[in-house]
């Protein structure tokens, strides 16, 4: 039987070693496509359910403030969210999001999942649904997810698949390295615009 101490030794040690199995190229390319974006004046759209939509939210916040993306997350509007998912169904309700905010070959989106999406299991369609218009749109996809990374996976531009290394903690080590990975990035100095505010005071 598996003691508490045990647990948080084992879990510290998964951490451990999913970092170890990163891919780093994954990230700089996603470093690059970001900064292309902001040299070209486009928007970084920020797409999650669940414990990702938390995620979406503050990373639009770090995105704006610390980098000086231009960024949204349209689960930040329940109002709107709400009407869509009752009037027009879940499964379009960023696909319509992303329509009326006219997606354009400038922009990117970038999913915060567990998954990734994927129909045949009826799991995230909406993502899916997304995934399809950004492409039809030519906009950027990037991707930070769990598992085998899903539909994103498949069609993102750089997408960073966080290692399954105990299949009974997907979605706690996806969602935590999530905020990991996009600090990571609005730290790098391709992106970084703005000192964080307890690093500059003195």
């Amino acid at each position: 039987m598996q003691t508490e101490h045990s647990f948080v030794s084992q879990y510290l040690a998964e951490v451990k070693t999913i970092v170890d199995a990163f891919d780093p190229e994954s990230i700089e390319r996603m470093v690059t496509l970001l900064a292309a974006v902001r040299e070209r004046g486009g928007r970084l759209f920020i797409l999650g359910v669940g414990g990702s939509a938390a995620n979406a939210s503050h990373a639009v916040n770090d995105f704006r403030k610390l980098a000086g993306v231009e960024a949204y997350a349209p689960t930040d509007n329940v109002s709107e969210l709400t009407a869509r998912t009752n009037d027009e169904g879940w499964a379009t309700v960023f696909q319509a999001w992303l329509s009326c905010s006219r997606l354009c070959a400038a922009d990117a989106i970038l999913v915060l999942s567990v998954g990734g999406g994927n129909l045949e299991k009826n799991v995230s369609p909406n993502l899916v649904a997304a995934l399809d218009y950004a492409r039809s749109r030519s906009a950027a996809i990037l991707g930070i997810v769990g598992r085998d990374g899903g539909y994103t996976a498949q069609v993102a531009d750089a997408c960073l698949v966080i290692p399954t290394v105990n299949a009974a903690r997907i979605t706690p080590h996806a969602e935590a390295f999530q905020a990991i990975i996009w600090h990571l990035l609005v730290s790098h100095p391709s992106i970084k615009r703005v000192e964080t505010k307890w690093e500059s005071v003195r």
